[in-house]
C-alpha cells in the first residue's frame, strides 16, 4: 500500500535548550531563585514548534512530508534553515524567510524529573496567514496538520477566522484536516479569549484533532483545569474521574470533530471516533477500513522508558499517529504507535534524536516493550491483552 502524504504548518521557532548534566533532580523553589546560579552543560540548538517537532518527525518516520513556517532574515532564522535542510534539502523550500521579521526562538528550561519552563518570542509566526499555504500543495497532499494557533496572532484574530479560511481552503482541495493547540498562559489576552466559541467555529472542518488534556480543559471547562492543577495534574485528575475522557470525546464529536486523540502525559493517549459513514467524509488520509474505525474508543498506556526530556513528546504522538493513519494500519495499530513515537522522543533530551526509524519503532513493540501502566484497573474500561490498551464503554467495534 502506498503511503500517504503530509503538509505541517504553522508555528515555527529555533530551541534553545541548556543541558543539565549535574543533576539528577532540581526543586524549583531553592535553585531558581533571584541572585542563586544554578550550573548547566553545554546548549542544544534544535528547531522547535509544530512545524519542526510534527513535522521532521514524520520524516523520519518515512511520511513524504512537506513543512510551511515563516521565519525572520536574520541569524536565528539562518540557523532554522539550516538545521531543517539537515534533515532534507527540499525540507526547507515551504520556510519564507520574511525581511525585517524576526525569527521566533524559546529558551527551554527541562532539567531531569521536572516538566518543561519555556520562555518563548513569537516572532515571524505572528505574522502567519492561510494564504503562506500554497493551495496546489493542499490539492496533492492526503492530510494537513496544523500546530500552535494560540501562539500565532493573525491565525487567532477575529475569532480565529484566518484558522477557519485555511481549513475551508484544504476541505475544499480533499485534503484530511489535522488541529493541535498549545498551552496558553491564562493571565494574558489569548488566555481571556472565549476559546469555546472559538472551537465551536473552527472544529467542525477537523478532521483529526489533537490537544492534550490540559489543553483541552483549559478551553472547554476551565473550572475543572483549575482543579486538575490543584489536584496535581492529569494523572491526579484521571485518578479520580477516569470517566472524564469518555465525556470530552462524546463533546468533541458533537462539536464537529471526526477522530479526536487527547494526549495524557505519561498516562497515555485517548482516541475517540465517529461513526464509519461520518469517516467516510475525512478526505484523502481517511482511514481504508472504516468498519474497523468508526465508533471506537481506546486509551493506550505509555512505553516505559527513562525520561530525559520532554521537549516535543506530544508532537511526537501526533507525528506517530498520523504515520499509522497514512500507512493503513487499524486503529489499535495507530494508537499504540503514537505513544510509541512520544515514548521514544522522551528518550532524548531535545524534540527529534530520540525519535528513530519507523521500522525500528515498529520492531520495538513488536518484541514486547514493557507498558507504563497507569492503574491496574479502570472503571468503565476493559484492557485487551492481545492489544495492549484499553476499550471504553462507547467502543463499537464488533469484537467487543
Amino acid at each position: 500500500m502506498a503511503i500517504g502524504t503530509a503538509i505541517v504548518a504553522g508555528h515555527i521557532c529555533l530551541d534553545i535548550i541548556p543541558q543539565f548534566v549535574h543533576q539528577t533532580a532540581i526543586d524549583f523553589h531553592t535553585q531558581f531563585q533571584p541572585g542563586s546560579l544554578t550550573r548547566v552543560g553545554p546548549v542544544i540548538f534544535s528547531t522547535g514548534g509544530a512545524v519542526s517537532n510534527t513535522g521532521l518527525v514524520l520524516h523520519k518516520l518515512g511520511i513524504p512530508t512537506r513543512l510551511v513556517a515563516r521565519i525572520g532574515d536574520d541569524l536565528f532564522g539562518q540557523q532554522v534553515q539550516r538545521i531543517v535542510s539537515d534533515s532534507g534539502a527540499h525540507l526547507a523550500q515551504g520556510i519564507a524567510a520574511v525581511p525585517g521579521e524576526t525569527t521566533s526562538y524559546s529558551v527551554i528550561i527541562s532539567p531531569p524529573g521536572v516538566d518543561r519552563l519555556f520562555l518563548h518570542c513569537p516572532g515571524a509566526n505572528d505574522s502567519f496567514s492561510a494564504d503562506d499555504v500554497p493551495t496546489d500543495w493542499l490539492a496533492s497532499t492526503h492530510i494537513l496538520h496544523f500546530g500552535y494557533p494560540p501562539v500565532m496572532r493573525r491565525m487567532i484574530e477575529h475569532g480565529c477566522a484566518e484558522l477557519e479560511h485555511l481549513f475551508r481552503r484544504a476541505k475544499a482541495a480533499g485534503s484530511t484536516t489535522s488541529l493541535d493547540l498549545c498551552s496558553v498562559d491564562s493571565t494574558n489576552e489569548i488566555g481571556r479569549l472565549d476559546w469555546q466559541a472559538i472551537l465551536a467555529q473552527v472544529l467542525p472542518w477537523i478532521d483529526l484533532f489533537t490537544p492534550s488534556l490540559d489543553e483541552l480543559l483549559f478551553m472547554l471547562d476551565r473550572s475543572r483545569f483549575v482543579e486538575a492543577t490543584a489536584k496535581g495534574g492529569v494523572r491526579a485528575l484521571l485518578q479520580a474521574e477516569p470517566g472524564l475522557l469518555s465525556a470530552l470525546g462524546e463533546r468533541l464529536l458533537a462539536m464537529g470533530v471526526k477522530m479526536a486523540l487527547i494526549k495524557l502525559g505519561d498516562c497515555g493517549a485517548y482516541l475517540r471516533t465517529a461513526k464509519a459513514a461520518v469517516l467516510g467524509g475525512m478526505g484523502r488520509a481517511q482511514p481504508a477500513g472504516l468498519g474497523a474505525w468508526g465508533g471506537r474508543e481506546l486509551w493506550a498506556p505509555c512505553f516505559r522508558v527513562q525520561v530525559v526530556g520532554t521537549t516535543g513528546s506530544g508532537d511526537s504522538t501526533i507525528a506517530g499517529f498520523i504515520s499509522g493513519l497514512l500507512r493503513g494500519l487499524s486503529p489499535e495499530a495507530t494508537l499504540t504507535a503514537a505513544v510509541a513515537v512520544g515514548a521514544c522522543n522522551v528518550e532524548a533530551s531535545d524534540a527529534l534524536s530520540g525519535v528513530p526509524s519507523w521500522e525500528t519503532v515498529q520492531s520495538r513493540v513488536a518484541m514486547g516493550w514493557e507498558r507504563l501502566m497507569f492503574r491496574s484497573a479502570i472503571p468503565g474500561w476493559r484492557w485487551e491483552r492481545s492489544q495492549q490498551l484499553w476499550t471504553g464503554s462507547w467502543d463499537s467495534y464488533p469484537s467487543k
